[in-house]
């Protein structure tokens, strides 16, 4: 049977939430290290109490947040794979063979499939991995903890998907690196959740976490532009785009910011989750026909392949 909630559930559960122990969650005392931290992530990403008393209540750590600690792991393993192959770890970007792996995405190969999702494994440099390895971790994993693998790694691979098509349409001679479109996507996401359910969000020096969660993504973004209008060491092929980072903000914005207001609800139910859902469709089937004739009509010169 399934433990997510149906509407007409939640509807008596929020009327009878006044039965339940009259407490905050915040008063419960004689707690261990792991219920203290499930309490700190449940007011973290929670708005109301009585959610936040049933997730204490049914958290168990099985499974643990394995999606976002996998791909973490993944995403330092091949870096520091490519940091001795390439002998640098500084701006990787700027090795000869650095677009010459088979992950990145490149528009002469964009009849690669798998290149529109491998790409978050290589970074430009040890800068970029660590602003985008701190935010996932941050965020992700607290987020992974309450909603699940498998809601969270929706919103992640949509928002990567998102970035590198976005790429393709509004950017076309550009390659693209980095984590940014799934990191990017979760991070917004839940930014916009914690203003929207300001007065709910009970976590702490929130107005200042979200002032440097900014900060962190304006930094980032900040250097990937740069970046990208940097002459590229090896012309004519240009540095990596920076529109990754807008593609996974628009999924998170959207599609994100509906899965995290939705807590034990069946998506399913939510009309705004498929209204969304299907937009998102809709963008991802139109920038594929892009990319199989618009390349072509348009005359577009590319860059040579890697």
């Amino acid at each position: 049977m399934s433990n997510k909630r149906s509407n007409s559930f939640r509807r008596a559960i929020l009327q009878g939430s006044r039965q339940l122990k009259g407490c905050s969650l915040r008063d419960e005392v004689g707690l261990g290290l792991s219920q203290r931290l499930v309490r700190h992530v449940a007011y973290e990403t929670l708005p109301r109490e009585v959610d936040r008393k049933w997730y204490f209540d049914s958290y168990t750590y099985c499974p643990p947040p394995w999606f976002i600690l996998a791909i973490t792991i993944a995403e330092v393993a091949v870096f520091m794979y490519y940091g001795l192959q390439l002998d640098r770890l500084v701006l990787q970007v700027s090795s000869p063979s650095f677009l010459k792996s088979p992950l990145p995405y490149h528009p002469q190969l964009r009849a690669q499939a798998w290149r529109y999702l491998s790409y978050i494994f290589m970074h430009t440099g040890i800068e970029h991995l660590s602003l985008n390895m701190a935010m996932q971790l941050l965020v992700g994993v607290p987020l992974e903890m309450v909603h699940g693998a498998l809601r969270i790694g929706l919103v992640y691979v949509c928002g990567v998907l998102a970035g590198s098509l976005a790429v393709s349409v509004t950017d076309m001679t550009a390659p693209v690196v980095g984590s940014s479109g799934g990191v990017y996507a979760l991070v917004s996401a839940h930014l916009a959740n914690v203003v929207m359910n300001w007065s709910g969000m009970k976590c702490q020096f929130k107005l200042f976490r979200m002032a440097m969660a900014l900060v962190c993504m304006s930094v980032e973004f900040g250097r990937a532009v740069w970046l990208r209008f940097y002459p590229p060491a090896f012309p004519p092929c240009p540095n990596p785009s920076f529109v990754a980072h807008l593609g996974g903000v628009v999924v998170g914005l959207t599609l994100g910011v509906v899965v995290l207001q939705n807590y034990e609800q069946r998506l399913q139910e939510q009309s705004l989750f498929w209204i969304f859902f299907c937009v998102y469709t809709l963008f991802v089937l139109c920038a594929v026909f892009w990319n199989i004739f618009a390349y072509s009509l348009l005359d577009v010169r590319l860059p040579p392949p890697p």
